[in-house]
């Protein structure tokens, strides 16, 4: 009998502005679990995840792919020599063969790699062209309705070719049973956020998007500039680092250059990290 398998899938790491990530918290503080450069910037991840379960094969986030103009990407510090392609073809996987996309939302760091240039680069289209793509209604309404505070992280170009391929595809009541595995909603970072809760080898894991980009957002005033309702987001992460402490869940984050995976705790601060560790670490 198949038993799942999941991968972790690196697809590119950037930099980002050490202050938008952390909110109104000082840099005196973030900056001894996420230390900056000399221009602000501290080091983020675009870390996917990739499930194989039977004849299913999904993917958990695109990354940024690479569509975007060298002006774009000269905003946000590309470095290091992960791509999503050579992660899926290390592992023995090509795009084609994915059978399901899974976008936590619509931010163009977690799905500008599900629309492609064609290889004469005059048309976008699919990069996963035997995917359904999957995304919530709400959440869809407001990527495509963008307020002015977010207009710039919903490019017209990652999202609008999704709904033209035909491929697109919105999650109901019974996540679980459509896509394989149970959905959190999250509405402090944008609306409708999706974070996938998965039982594997006897554990929970959830993969984190961006309610906890990083293990240095743990406190819970640490909280991102870019999320629309932070106060919201406080509570999200309240509830959800409580249960996770109670439960032993394992965290995947998919933005932190340097943590795959981690615990929480209770202590007198509140949820705190309790270890850090390589996916490989624990699951096999």
């Amino acid at each position: 009998m198949f038993s799942m398998r999941i991968y972790p899938i690196e697809t590119g790491n950037f930099k980002l502005d050490g202050g938008a990530m952390f909110g109104v918290v000082p840099k005196a503080l973030w900056q001894r679990t996420n230390p900056a450069d000399a221009k602000n910037l501290i080091e983020m991840s675009m870390r996917c995840m990739l499930i194989e379960d039977g004849d299913r094969l999904t993917l958990i986030d695109t990354g940024l792919g690479n569509k975007q103009s060298d002006k774009f990407f000269g905003y946000y510090y590309l470095y290091g020599d992960y791509s999503l392609d050579k992660s899926l073809h290390e592992l023995g996987f090509h795009k084609d063969d994915i059978t399901d996309v899974f976008l936590t939302h619509l931010h163009f760091d977690h799905c500008g790699g599900v629309i492609q240039y064609n290889k004469e680069k005059t048309l976008l289209e699919p990069a996963f062209k035997n995917a359904k793509i999957w995304s919530n209604n709400s959440h869809w309404d407001w990527a495509i309705h963008p307020n002015a505070r977010e207009k710039a992280s919903f490019l017209k170009e990652n999202i609008l070719p999704i709904q033209e391929s035909g491929q697109l595809n919105f999650l109901g009541l019974n996540a679980k049973e459509e896509i394989g595995f149970e959905v959190l909603f999250m509405d402090g970072h944008t609306e409708k956020q999706m974070l996938p809760k998965i039982k594997y080898q006897g554990k929970t894991i959830v993969f984190m998007a961006d309610l906890l980009p990083t293990a240095g957002h743990l406190p819970l005033p640490y909280v991102m500039g870019y999320d629309t309702r932070p106060l919201l987001t406080l509570k999200e992460k309240e509830s959800f680092l409580n249960e996770a402490a109670d439960n032993d869940y394992y965290l995947f984050l998919e933005h932190d250059a340097h943590n795959e995976l981690i615990t929480v705790k209770h202590t007198e601060k509140g949820v705190r990290l309790k270890e850090n560790y390589n996916f490989r670490d624990i699951f096999n």
